[in-house]
């Protein structure tokens, strides 16, 4: 078995079209499983939570609240140091992105722009297979950056009652306020709508199962939480020439292809004699790397893709067509190639720089828009959690001077009779 080799060309779509119209997430049948779900927590509260924790994660909880313990964690200290050095990195980096207000002067009214933060924000932290304390860190610290009040973790309960000792040191040091073991799309219900336990949230971030993906979905399109974005199966997209190590782009593709069997890994190169390599230490990596081996070999032998085009600069067409979630630019000129990318969620630039320093610890995001959507949603950020509130004050000159504007536009929109009024009252000859 070998990954789908294909020699393409950006002038016929016919030959790709299919690796562009990827499935959108579609999550039409895990919505009408959910439904009914968040529909009960509203209505019923925590009975309910209780009742589909019983149901899905096999136990009985009477309280679903853990505060984060303030004292020291039993951890060794190479486990809390590669954390916090990511806490640092991360940080570090997001704070240069915190907005501030702006005042302008504009036909002589004072105008202006004031950030404000959402006062909660729902983390979610899958269990089980998927445990990301890394995820934490990326959506906790740039809400807590932006200034967010109530930053409150939702994970699924263990079979013990008891909290990952790595989940609550994460918890610690990012900032979260206390832990609710719910998980699936009920932790969601509960976060958006409240719960006699749980409080409402505002906005809602973090991985999860498809389920857990349209709880967000639906309470998002009903305007109860605010999301970063409709997460789909992780993927990356590698645009690399001949100076490339086969070998090391093989094990980029790899590694997305161990998030899950429906993730996506895409080369797109200018050189056949690349492309049949990494096709090569795919197979190899396969037979001797034998950790989550189906999941890995249904993700590269089902879904992934190497792509041979006519020259690198049809690569970074077809990759702004694709908008990827992760993009590795592994070529001779990358800095240059950069220069003409236009939609992604993130960018990986040269040989040395591999998409797991990103998940982890280099200070960018992980929390990122999949499925294409880079076209219209950013990476998860500070500004993710800050409003933008505009506001205007405006003097007496400058109503005198724009009310003739104001009528004639009034009057146009049939509007005249109170909004061109409301001008109209405050000129000088308002009253006459």
């Amino acid at each position: 078995m070998a990954i789908k080799l294909l020699q393409v060309t950006i002038s016929k779509p016919s030959e790709y079209a299919m690796i562009l119209n990827r499935a959108k997430n579609d999550l039409s049948t895990a919505v009408s499983t959910v439904v009914p779900i968040l529909n009960d927590i509203s209505n019923r509260g925590d009975i309910a939570v209780r009742e589909y924790t019983k149901k899905f994660d096999k136990i009985d909880i009477e309280n679903f609240k853990v505060e984060v313990l303030s004292g020291e964690i039993e951890l060794s200290q190479n486990v809390k140091q590669a954390f916090l050095k990511a806490k640092e990195n991360i940080e570090n980096f997001h704070k240069h992105q915190i907005h501030k207000g702006f005042e302008v002067s504009v036909s002589g009214n004072r105008l202006g722009i004031k950030y404000t933060p959402v006062e909660s924000v729902a983390v979610y932290a899958p269990g089980g297979k998927a445990f990301y304390p890394s995820s934490v860190l990326m959506g906790a610290i740039p809400a807590k950056l932006a200034g967010v009040k109530q930053i409150n973790l939702f994970t699924p309960p263990s079979l013990d009652g008891k909290i990952n000792d790595i989940l609550m040191y994460v918890s610690q040091i990012s900032g979260i306020n206390n832990i609710y073991t719910i998980g699936g799309a009920q932790a969601i219900g509960s976060a958006g709508f409240g719960t006699e336990s749980v409080p409402k949230h505002d906005f809602v971030v973090g991985p999860g199962n498809r389920y857990v993906a349209a709880a967000k979905a639906y309470l998002s399109s009903i305007g109860q939480i605010g999301i970063e974005s409709i997460a789909g199966p992780s993927e990356v997209f590698i645009i690399a020439d001949e100076t490339a190590n086969p070998e090391w782009i093989a094990c980029d593709m790899l590694s997305q292809a161990e998030h899950g069997e429906d993730s996506v890994a895409i080369l797109a190169t200018d050189s056949i004699h690349l492309a049949q390599n990494v096709s090569i230490e795919l197979d190899k990596a396969l037979k001797t790397r034998k950790g989550r081996i189906e999941m890995k070999s249904n993700a590269i032998y089902e879904n992934s893709y190497i792509l041979v085009f006519p020259n690198i600069l049809e690569c970074i067409s077809f990759s702004n067509l694709y908008a990827p979630e992760h993009l590795e630019i592994q070529t001779k000129d990358f800095n240059e190639d950069f220069k003409n990318i236009q939609h992604a969620g993130s960018v990986f630039l040269g040989n040395y720089s591999p998409v797991a320093m990103g998940d982890y610890i280099s200070g960018t995001n992980h929390v990122l828009p999949t499925a294409g959507l880079s076209r219209i949603y950013s990476s998860l950020g500070v500004d993710t959690f800050l409003k933008r509130i505009t506001y205007q004050e405006i003097t007496p000159e400058s109503l005198e001077l724009l009310y003739p504007h104001v009528k004639l536009m009034s009057e146009i929109e049939g509007l005249e009779e109170e909004h061109g009024t409301s001008v109209k009252i405050r000129t000088k000859n308002g009253n006459t």
